[in-house]
């Protein structure tokens, strides 16, 4: 363990005093400007070897690196029959292969100093490991090991069969994840998006080996994968660690969209009323574009303009953000935030909010208020502010060699390529209120939207009254 904060330290304190360096030089050379430092960070050198697996890598000439597998497999991938089984793999994954037990796995990554983790999404799943450069040969051919020789052994799926049961349990805990996972559900019903990530518990019961190495067989394509790494990574290096380890991959089917399934959205609602809970949580959301949509930006921009409050912040009601100064001021909610949820061809544009049960009507209105008032009403000085927060935003998420390479891993599999951050500068740069306004309106201004509610929510109008809202103007 100590190892491991060790490489954590050393790989944070790294980054970090790069990006010091990065200040210092742009504050005492006025030469410098912003978007030199944008055009001077390391290029995104991306090669398909000869099954069609890509290797894309950043280097940072850093003494630590994050390298992974990204796969276009998820949630979404799967039928009713099998939902969860992607995210029962992950959990797998570490659970021992051909050439290594679990325990010779753990201790040969604990005596790297490196930390092995995995996630699974709707439409990706993740292996990744933060290590020191020089250790980046073994750690490739352990991940290569992972994902191509895992034993799947009966004992350890039962065992965590019930750490996966447990976990759920954990998660209805967690009223923001139940609330998202009912939105989806109504949004998307009867659809893949519809269900949730770890699947329902019958199924996780049911899931035998033979479930598993079927779905690793159909997903796990070459075309489909993506090793991606940052940090202190030679490239030519990687490549050619890619094709001793990776090179065996069956490349399948060359499109990443083999088996993506449209995902109709629908505008409905879902209501879990609970008198006994002491807060209200509701998320309201339209349907919105998909990663590479033309779109996105401006509703991006549309959603940093609505932003985020929360009754523990500092500033209380001194905040930018319209809405923000609303509920301090009325005692809205005891927090909202917006978001802007994208997959491949698809998304979910709305809000989440926190609220007593005698303050969701007024809430409500407040927030489709605003979003009318942003489609029609929307000002370049606001715009401005939106612009300038989301790319300093876009800016610290990258702070590391771990959220770097998850950038690069996630936009190969979205985009099909790295977007450069002067790029995506440019493209923010290009929005004004006009393109703020004219995307508000073709996505959420009179649309139908997707509701999911969980708590005493009695006061939450009938659903036609809400969507009456959608082109109501009422400041």
């Amino acid at each position: 363990m100590l190892l491991r904060s060790l490489v954590h330290g050393a790989g944070r304190f790294a980054a970090r005093s790069l990006f010091r360096n990065l200040t210092n030089t742009v504050q005492t050379n006025p030469s410098v400007t912003y978007q030199k430092t944008l055009l001077n960070v390391p290029e995104t050198r991306v090669t398909a070897i000869k099954n069609s697996l890509r290797v894309a890598s950043e280097d940072y000439g850093l003494p630590t690196c994050t390298v992974g597998i990204w796969i276009d497999a998820g949630s979404r991938f799967e039928t009713a029959e099998n939902n969860g089984t992607a995210h029962f793999l992950e959990h797998m994954a570490f659970k021992g292969t051909n050439k290594r037990t679990q325990r010779e796995l753990e201790l040969e990554v604990e005596n790297l100093g490196a930390h092995l983790n995995a996630y699974t999404s709707r439409e990706q799943t993740v292996y990744y490991a933060k290590c020191f450069s020089k250790d980046l040969p073994q750690i490739v051919e352990l991940l290569s090991d992972i994902i191509q020789n895992s034993q799947f052994g009966e004992e350890e799926i039962e065992r965590e069969r019930h750490t996966i049961l447990r976990e759920m349990q954990e998660i209805e805990n967690n009223l923001q994840e139940v609330v998202f996972d009912h939105l989806h559900a109504t949004a998307y019903q009867e659809t893949p998006l519809g269900r949730t990530i770890l699947g329902p518990s019958e199924n996780i019961k049911s899931i035998k080996k033979a479930d598993l190495l079927k779905y690793v067989r159909t997903h796990y394509k070459a075309p489909r994968m993506v090793l991606a790494a940052a940090g202190g990574v030679n490239h030519d290096q990687l490549v050619r660690l890619s094709e001793e380890h990776f090179g065996k991959l069956p490349a399948g089917s060359s499109g990443n969209l083999t088996d993506l399934i449209p995902c109709r959205f629908t505008g409905s609602e879902i209501r879990v009323r609970d008198d006994v809970m002491p807060l209200a949580h509701i998320a309201i959301a339209v349907e919105s574009t998909g990663w590479a949509d033309a779109d996105t930006i401006p509703l991006m921009v549309a959603s940093t303009i609505i932003g985020n409050w929360d009754r523990s912040m500092a500033g209380g009601g001194h905040v930018a953000t319209r809405l923000g100064q609303q509920a301090n001021k009325y005692n809205l909610c005891h927090s909202y935030q917006a978001f802007n949820t994208c997959y491949t061809d698809t998304g979910l544009w709305g809000t989440y909010l926190v609220t007593d049960r005698m303050r969701i009507d007024d809430a409500m209105n407040a927030i489709q208020d605003e979003w009318c008032r942003i489609a029609t009403a929307c000002t370049d000085l606001e715009v401005t502010r939106a612009k300038n927060l989301l790319k300093t935003n876009m800016l610290l998420m990258l702070d590391g060699s771990t959220p770097i390479c998850e950038d690069i891993g996630r936009q190969l599999l979205s985009y099909g390529r790295r977007i450069p951050l002067h790029e995506l500068d440019t493209r923010i740069d290009a929005v004004d209120a006009k393109t703020v306004m004219a995307a508000m309106k073709q996505y959420v201004y009179n649309h139908c939207p997707a509701i999911a509610a969980v708590g005493p929510i009695e006061q939450l109008r009938e659903y036609n009254r809400t969507r009456s809202r959608m082109y109501t103007i009422s400041h």
